[in-house]
């Protein structure tokens, strides 16, 4: 199987771990490659070459593809401009429960938990050890940071970035086009969309 990550900066790169760590462990071919208009083509990045630009993606018709990019909105424009065949990358030590769904697309980084029933959108990113209880419904395009945890039968909508270390309480709903600050509590509903922060949280922006 060929694989073709987009963005070959820090993100990518660790898309590429995950990938690597999953060849190791079922023992299988393939491999995979960069795309990255801001890096030299034929430059490695562990071990792996930089074949092109971004616009090239369309000349690998058979190939699987991850957009390697933090960014949910550049994410979102890339995913909506190139049909693709898009997979979804979980790395082996990830926790994942009964009944659960991931969009293509996703990302689930190591140590990451997402318990029964949870459904993850597409193109989204669970970083490390990032926890998602169950029932939670996470909408496309959102990134949920390293430690941040989401507790039961929580609703987060697209395009949302929750950041590391913040806590949205059970049974919150949470609309598009959101970010919430580092190690915030989220206690209640939020209805509009903007920055929030602070204890306890509101709206800064």
């Amino acid at each position: 199987m060929q694989i073709i990550i987009i963005g070959a900066s820090g993100h990518g790169k660790v898309i590429s771990d995950i990938i690597s760590y999953n060849i190791e462990r079922v023992g299988g071919g393939g491999s995979y490659k960069f795309l990255d208009g801001n890096i030299k083509r034929g430059t490695e990045i562990h071990g792996y070459p930089v074949i092109g630009t971004v616009e090239e993606c369309v000349h690998y018709p058979e190939a699987h593809f991850l957009i390697g990019i933090g960014d949910n909105l550049t994410r979102k424009k890339i995913a909506e401009t190139y049909e693709l065949n898009y997979i979804t990358a979980i790395h082996p030590t990830a926790v994942i429960g009964e009944n659960v769904h991931i969009g293509n697309g996703t990302v689930v980084m190591a140590n990451a938990v997402i318990n029964a029933d949870a459904k993850i959108g597409k193109h989204c990113i669970i970083n490390t050890s990032a926890v998602i209880e169950h029932e939670c419904t996470i909408g496309d395009y959102t990134h949920v940071s390293p430690q941040a945890c989401l507790c039961g039968n929580v609703h987060v909508g697209e395009e949302c970035h929750i950041g590391a270390g913040a806590t949205i309480i059970n049974n919150k709903n949470i609309v598009n086009n959101i970010i919430i600050g580092a190690e915030n509590v989220v206690i209640r509903d939020i209805n509009e969309s903007g920055t929030y922060a602070g204890s306890p949280i509101r709206r800064i922006g």
